[in-house]
Parts: structure tokens; C-alpha cells; sequence
């Protein structure tokens, strides 16, 4: 009996792995498919027009991709289009991804050296 519960709660365990790599996984596609022509794969914007999404607070960049999902936040061209495709948890995920990044590329190490 100690082996089959044993070897449920490793299935378990197992099983609710598998399923953050693949959350993960699809979180990093979304990313480097859908939003890095924009915001850069590390959240770096090239562009001037588009803001840097690296470092940014998780509560607020879920609540800005809701608000272009529900049209509440206008860019009929670019990010309503996009943000109406994603469910909440990709919202979730894809704000807890760009909240870890570090907001300074480069420039960082050589402001702090100075």
C-alpha cells in the first residue's frame, strides 16, 4: 500500500512538472514569436516607439494586456489584435517572464563601474 501511494504522489509530482517546463516552454514561443519583433526577446525594445517590457511590474503589465484584450487600451493595429488571442494564464505568464528580466542591458555595468 506504502508503494502505491508512493508511486502516485511521484506520478503527481512528475505530472505538475511536466506541466510548468510546458508552461514555460510556450511562454518563451509567445515570447520570441509574438512579442520580440517589438520588445526584444530580453525586453529590450530597438525600436523607440515600443516600450522596453523587461523589469516591468507583473500587476501592471497583466493589467495593460487586459486592457488591450477588452479594447479598453487602444492599438487596433498591433496590440489588440494580439492581447485578444491570449488567454489569462498566457497574460500571467507572459508578464511573470518580462518581470524577471533585468531592465538594464549593457548600460547597467558600465553606469555602475563609473
Amino acid at each position: 500500500m506504502t508503494k502505491l501511494i508512493t508511486g502516485a504522489i511521484a506520478c503527481v509530482l512528475f505530472s505538475v512538472s511536466v506541466a510548468a517546463y510546458a508552461g514555460k516552454a510556450e511562454t518563451e514561443k509567445m515570447v520570441k514569436t509574438i512579442c520580440a519583433p517589438c520588445h526584444g526577446v530580453d525586453g529590450i525594445s530597438l525600436v523607440l516607439a515600443y516600450p522596453h517590457l523587461a523589469g516591468q511590474q507583473k500587476k501592471y503589465m497583466i493589467d495593460q494586456l487586459k486592457a488591450f484584450r477588452s479594447g479598453e487600451r487602444k492599438s487596433p493595429k498591433l496590440m489588440n489584435p494580439i492581447a485578444e488571442k491570449l488567454t489569462d494564464a498566457q497574460i500571467k505568464d507572459l508578464a511573470k517572464y518580462f518581470s524577471k528580466l533585468s531592465s538594464c542591458k549593457d548600460s547597467c555595468g558600465a553606469r555602475d563601474a563609473n
